[in-house]
């Protein structure tokens, strides 16, 4: 489903409004815990890092002619997002990490993309507007609860 002529979703009402997500574009990251390399006496790279902490941090930002229906949201509330930014496995000896999203996955040659969905953890939001250029700049920013 479409929402606000974006395929972003986020579970809190409003959502997206058209005219707020053209151009829209989305990151998805290891959060910082995710990495914690340390190398030996010897020189090595060794990855300490507990698997528990593979999660993601993402930033959704656009500029549009329309805010996005931001009103109510705030630092620390949980939303579902059905992502814009798309993960990839090997098809044959892979599998989604994430829920995906319904009829997002897609076949490449021997990969299988698809559209996680993520419940994330508001971590800020910054809105800005243009007067003279009629425009709205807007940055979300989550991590993976």
């Amino acid at each position: 489903m479409i929402n606000g002529g974006t395929l972003l979703e986020i579970s809190l009402p409003p959502g997206v409004p058209t005219w707020a997500s053209r151009g829209l574009t989305q990151t998805l990251d290891p959060i910082d815990a995710a990495s914690n390399l340390l190398r030996t006496v010897n020189g090595d790279l060794v990855d300490f890092s507990p698997p528990q902490m593979r999660k993601y941090k993402s930033t959704i930002s656009c500029t549009d002619v329309e805010a996005p229906a931001l009103d109510g949201i705030w630092p620390g509330m949980v939303l579902t997002v059905n992502c814009v930014s798309e993960l990839g496995f090997l098809t044959v000896s892979g599998a989604p990490t994430r829920p995906v999203v319904p009829d997002s996955s897609r076949l490449v040659g021997d990969y299988t993309f698809y559209r996680p969905q993520i419940v994330f953890l508001v971590v800020s939001y910054t809105v800005s507007t243009d007067e003279y250029g009629a425009a709205v700049a807007w940055q979300l920013e989550l991590e993976e609860v």
